[in-house]
C-alpha cells in the first residue's frame, strides 16, 4: 500500500495566506494565535472542533447536541512554538512514554510538538474532514533517522473521527509505539466510572508497573496511570454529573492506557488550573507496552478512534 499523501517539503510550510485553498466557507478556516501558532476552526451542522498545525494537535471537540465539550483543555494550557499542550488529543509517535535507550529524548516523541502540514480538506460523507502530515527536519531525523511518512486525518461531524496513519518506506523493519492520548471533559473524576475494562490485564505506572487485572468498572479515587494490555474493546465513560455517557471506540490498537494525575501531581506540573484536573479524564487508544508494533517495509498501520457521547 502507498501513502495516501506525497511528501510535502518543509519549504512548503504554510501562511495563513497559502491555507486559504483548504477553507470551507462556513465550515474550516484558519486563523493564527497571539503567539503564532496557527489553528484550524471546523464548524459542521452537527459538531465544532479545533486543531493546532503544530503537532496535529485538536484541542477541542463538541457535538452540537452537547453542552459541554467531549474533548478537554486546560484553561491554563500554554499555545507556544515547540511546546506540548495540556490537554486536547496529543499524538504521541514515534515512541509511548521515555525513549527506550535515550533518555535526553522526549516522553512520548517529538511528533505532538512539531510542525505538522495540511495536505488535504473537503466535506464529505455528512462530515468536514481535514488531513495533515507531519513534517520532517534535521532535529527530528537526529531522533527518528527513519523515512516513515505519517499522516492525521480527522472527521468531525455528531461525532469525531481521527486515524493516524503511519507507512514504513524504508526496507527495514521498524519498532513503533504510538497513542492518541485524549482528554476527555468529564463532570467529577471521583464520579465518573470507566467500563469497558473488565477482566484485562495491565500495568500500574503508580506501583513500579506491577502487573494487576482489572476487576469491574474502572473508579478514581487517586491518581491513576495504567496500560491495559491486549484488549481493542470499546471503552464508556459514565458520566452522572454531565448525564452523559461517551463513547470510545477504536481499531488497529491493542493497548488503552487511563490516566488522571489528581491534585498534587497537576499542581506540579503548571499548565492546570487548581481544581482543572478534576474535570478531565484521559482514555488513551495506544498500541504501547507488550503492543508495541514492528513495521515491516512496505507497511502501513492505522489506528482509528470514534469519540461519541450520549445522554444517560
Amino acid at each position: 500500500m502507498s501513502f495516501p499523501f506525497p511528501l510535502v517539503t518543509s519549504t512548503a510550510m504554510h501562511s495563513l495566506d497559502s491555507l486559504s485553498r483548504f477553507s470551507i466557507p462556513g465550515q474550516l478556516r484558519f486563523h493564527a494565535h497571539p503567539t503564532g501558532l496557527i489553528f484550524a476552526e471546523i464548524d459542521h451542522a452537527a459538531g465544532v472542533a479545533s486543531l493546532c498545525l503544530q503537532g496535529a494537535h485538536l484541542t477541542s471537540f463538541r457535538p452540537k447536541s452537547q453542552p459541554e465539550p467531549v474533548v478537554w483543555v486546560s484553561e491554563a494550557a500554554r499555545y507556544l512554538p515547540g511546546k506540548s499542550i495540556r490537554g486536547g488529543v496529543p499524538v504521541c509517535w514515534p515512541w509511548f512514554g521515555p525513549h527506550a535507550s535515550e533518555s535526553s529524548f522526549p516522553a512520548h516523541g517529538f511528533a505532538r510538538t512539531v510542525p505538522w502540514a495540511v495536505v488535504d480538506s473537503g466535506a464529505s460523507q455528512g462530515a468536514t474532514h481535514l488531513t495533515l502530515q507531519l513534517q520532517p527536519s534535521d532535529a527530528t531525523r537526529a531522533q527518528w533517522p527513519h523515512d516513515t511518512p505519517v499522516s492525521l486525518r480527522i472527521r468531525v461531524s455528531e461525532v469525531l473521527e481521527m486515524d493516524l496513519i503511519t507507512h514504513n518506506a524504508t526496507a527495514q523493519p521498524l519498532p513503533l509505539s504510538e497513542a492518541l492520548h485524549t482528554y476527555f471533559q468529564v463532570g467529577d473524576i471521583a464520579e465518573v466510572q470507566l467500563l469497558g475494562l473488565d477482566g484485562c490485564s495491565y500495568l500500574d505506572k503508580t506501583e513500579a508497573f506491577a502487573r494487576k487485572q482489572q476487576q469491574g468498572a474502572v473508579r478514581f479515587a487517586t491518581e491513576t496511570d495504567r496500560v491495559y494490555v491486549d484488549t481493542s474493546a470499546e471503552c464508556v465513560i459514565v458520566d452522572p454529573l454531565l448525564q452523559r455517557r461517551i463513547r470510545i471506540a477504536k481499531q488497529g490498537s491493542a493497548s488503552t492506557v487511563v490516566w488522571t494525575p489528581w491534585e498534587l501531581k497537576a499542581a506540579a506540573m503548571g499548565d492546570f488550573t487548581a481544581q482543572g484536573w478534576r474535570n478531565m479524564l484521559c482514555v488513551e487508544s495506544a498500541n504501547a507496552a507488550d503492543n508495541a508494533l514492528t513495521l515491516q517495509p512496505g507497511e502501513t498501520h492505522t489506528l482509528s478512534v470514534r469519540y461519541s457521547a450520549e445522554a444517560l
